[in-house]
């Protein structure tokens, strides 16, 4: 029997140590694994004290990675331990286990990271939909919970660096999008597209080297506050766009030169709307005379 929990152990939990695998109940639906915490004690999350006083204790319900189109249910007992720092705020405190539970934690921290990846992946809709086939039954709004929980990816600092105004709000609301030109990639997003929090930005970067922007002056002025050391130079898209621009001002000023400039073609005569009709053919033949109406004599 020790045997088999030790093999439970290393299949379910292969990077977890302090816990124990007891059982494994496997209905047709559902999986359930019953296990307990083995640690000797635990750090107070407020204070950082170590501490060995079992409080207590109590049962836990994770649900896990699905195995087999079945939901997996870990039923795990933790114990409750009081804090040995008089001065602490918290009087007793729950034990966690690394890299399988958190604080208020419904799901196993595998399980969390799975859906926060279907979340990048395909977003709300999609993710919970995909979810649902793999076995795990979650709404949309927790995929893009789990997805916005994630740590921020550590960026290098920039070299080139694209500055460009966005939309939060069309037509109310505008802020800054700054993106990565090497890697295409955006780094940051600016509440707002003021200069002073363009230059504040740019300021803690000093590695900046070359600024591609637009023509707008606020963008302008914050590139030169803030990277003054910084090469400014114009994207390809805004020369495009702003070269169409001109290009369509020109022309509608100088229409009527290129009205003048046009050869004049004759014009073809309008059809008479009688043209298409079908005439009905005339005959010479006489009419056939009409007859008279006989009048009455009188009598001798």
């Amino acid at each position: 029997m020790e045997e088999v929990a030790l093999r439970l152990k290393e299949l379910l939990f292969p990077s977890i140590t302090d816990i124990a695998v007891l059982s494994v109940d496997v209905s047709i639906e559902k999986v359930r694994v019953d296990a307990h915490c083995m640690a000797d004690g635990a750090v107070c999350p407020v204070c950082g004290v170590w501490s060995n006083r079992v409080h207590g204790s109590y049962l836990r319900f994770p649900a896990d990675v699905p195995s087999g189109g079945r939901c997996v249910v870990l039923q795990l007992r933790v114990c409750r331990f009081a804090c040995g720092n008089l001065g602490c705020t918290r009087r007793t405190f729950v034990e966690q286990v690394p890299g399988l539970t958190r604080r208020h934690g419904q799901r196993t921290e595998w399980l969390r990271s799975t859906l926060a990846s279907v979340g990048l992946a395909l977003a709300g809709r999609a993710g919970a939909r995909i979810a649902h086939v793999l076995g795990v039954s979650v709404s949309r709004s927790t995929v893009l919970r789990l997805a916005d929980a994630l740590p921020e990816p550590e960026v290098a600092a920039p070299r080139v660096v694209g500055v460009d105004e966005c939309a939060t709000r069309k037509g109310r609301h505008y802020g800054t999008v700054l993106v990565d030109m090497e890697s295409h990639r955006p780094i940051d997003l600016l509440p707002d597209r003021e200069a002073s929090s363009l230059a504040a930005w740019l300021a803690e970067r000093p590695g900046v080297e070359v600024i591609c922007r637009d023509r707008a002056p606020f963008f302008a002025e914050g590139a030169s506050a803030g990277a003054p050391q910084a090469v400014q130079v114009a994207d390809r898209w805004h020369l495009w766009h702003n070269l169409s621009e001109a290009a369509e001002r020109a022309v509608a000023q100088h229409r009527r030169c290129l009205r003048s400039l046009a050869p004049a073609t004759s014009e073809p005569e309008p059809a008479s709307p009688s043209a298409g009709r079908r005439r009905t053919p005339r005959t010479n033949a006489p009419s056939p005379p009409t007859p008279r109406r006989p009048t009455p004599h009188s009598s001798p």
